[in-house]
């Protein structure tokens, strides 16, 4: 972060000072005081079963300079504020304010920030691998860790900024009406992108229609002047070109003609990457630019992020050829999203249990269709998509009907939240063992320890709370399941 005193912390959040006003925050803003470091700020969120102000002593032991608190806390330098949260917005607020001015004197940085219900940490990821050759090296770019993409991990991810910081790339997440216009306010974007509108976390939002207001709130927080990106195959985002301001640029993205950018010729290999030809318009067909594009990521639905994340960069100077080329090289970042192992046994592994929607439960589940073809078995271990309301038992009903018309071999769903999952693959279909529901994880590791076998391709998916990367971790070998904000 750059360099505050508890002076200026304490006028940026308009809280309290009981610290020696010279007192001065040279590390990291963490909310964790295990995390603790010479120089941090340590801000004291309350929690559901934790008191972030109960580890206030432990995170100035080991080294934070300033504590952000709620209340007085004896012998810890604090600056109190009313809601360390909104006080933690506050901050970030202001530290980014500070650098787009340059009285910082270092480098201003421009702000990208993308939305949407599906899609947003994949493109936010291939940002950060188009940018950081354009940034000149990874010190100068910041790019939101996992999914840090909520009211606490945005201001976190903007309070990284120092004075080599040239893009600032943050995903914004939203589950109710409101969410992306508090983001943007906090980090106004000069590049904002909208992926697409579905059906994520519909049981907050209400229906589609508030979902869509919501992701259009993107449109109008970038700033004056600034570039809005859209998908062009959506045409709930579309109709969000009419909110962007006077002097704000649109920009689209797709397989349409009439897209900005789009991608032609797309085909899928027997691993599930996609390649495609870019084409990018530039005035008229014979001023059109084309560049063959073979990504790495395992998914059809990829195409689609890497056109958002390449208009973007395309957007901010980077010449075409760059674009493909580093598109073509770019690989998951993030743990959890379409992770593919190939198991020493001859078990291939496709890991994509950190969220999941009906959106995206059913292009993964296309893909390990696409995976397993014809010769190998094709084994869906499912679990509960949340935050889908009263569409919930119909939502799950789909996706088990879709398992049977994609002739997945072995359906196994995991929990009792997932149930008609099972429930609707075996009304479509004539199935019997076919479809295996187990009340836990537990179970369903035991159950597959004994069933797969070589050659089978097997997807967990779910969403983050059903719990399912830990089995992911245990299929794939890997030792540790990362868990961020949603």
């Amino acid at each position: 972060m750059i360099e505050l005193t508890a002076a200026q912390v304490a006028a940026a959040t308009g809280g309290r000072l009981h610290a020696d006003p010279d007192v001065t925050v040279t590390g990291a803003v963490i909310i964790d005081s295990r995390d603790a470091a010479p120089g941090a700020l340590f801000v004291a969120l309350p929690g559901d079963r934790v008191d972030g102000h109960d580890y206030a002593a432990t995170a100035v032991a080991g080294g934070a300079a300033l504590v952000l608190a709620s209340r007085e806390l004896d012998g810890l330098p604090t600056v109190v504020v009313d809601d360390p949260q909104a006080a933690l917005g506050e901050l970030a607020r202001y530290v980014l304010a500070t650098a787009r001015s340059g009285a910082h004197g270092g480098v201003v940085p421009q702000v990208v920030a993308v939305t949407g219900s599906v899609g947003k940490t994949t493109t936010k990821d291939l940002l950060g691998q188009l940018l950081t050759p354009e940034a000149g090296g990874e010190q100068a770019i910041i790019f939101t860790k996992g999914s840090f993409n909520n009211e606490i991990g945005l201001p976190l991810t903007v309070l990284r900024v120092t004075a080599a910081t040239r893009y600032l790339v943050l995903e914004m997440g939203a589950d109710r009406l409101g969410n992306i216009a508090y983001l943007t306010g906090i980090a106004p974007p000069d590049v904002g992108v909208v992926l697409a509108v579905g059906v994520a976390h519909i049981g907050h939002f209400g229906s589609v229609e508030i979902i869509a207001k919501t992701k259009a709130e993107m449109v109008s927080g970038v700033v004056d002047g600034g570039s809005v990106v859209l998908n062009a195959d959506d045409q709930r985002v579309m109709a969000m070109a009419g909110l962007a301001g006077p002097g704000t640029t649109v920009q689209t993205f797709g397989t349409i003609p009439s897209a900005d950018v789009r991608a032609e010729d797309i085909t899928i290999d027997p691993m599930g990457r996609a390649s495609f030809t870019l084409r990018v318009a530039r005035g008229g067909e014979a001023d059109e630019q084309r560049a063959d594009v073979a990504l790495q990521l395992v998914g059809a639905h990829h195409v689609s992020n890497a056109l958002a994340a390449g208009t973007v960069a395309l957007r901010l100077g980077v010449p075409v050829a760059d674009v493909a080329k580093r598109l073509s090289e770019a690989t998951a970042l993030s743990p959890h999203r379409m992770a593919v192992t190939e198991r020493p046994d001859g078990v291939t592994v496709i890991d994509d249990a950190y969220n999941a929607n009906p959106d995206s439960m059913k292009a993964a589940l296309r893909t390990l269709a696409v995976v397993s073809g014809r010769t190998r078995r094709s084994v869906a271990v499912l679990g509960e998509m949340l935050e889908l309301g009263d569409s919930a038992r119909a939502a799950h009903d789909e996706i088990g009907r879709l398992v049977v018309r994609l002739n997945i071999k072995q359906l196994v769903v995991v929990g009792q939240g997932a149930y008609h999952i099972h429930e609707g693959a075996m009304q479509e279909g004539s199935w019997g063992s076919e479809s295996i529901f187990v009340p836990d994880i537990a179970a369903a590791r035991e159950l597959l320890d004994e069933s797969l076998e070589s050659g089978d391709v097997v997807l967990v998916k779910s969403s983050l709370g059903a719990g399912l990367t830990a089995l992911g971790d245990h299929l794939s070998g890997a030792k540790t399941t990362e868990d961020n904000h949603k």
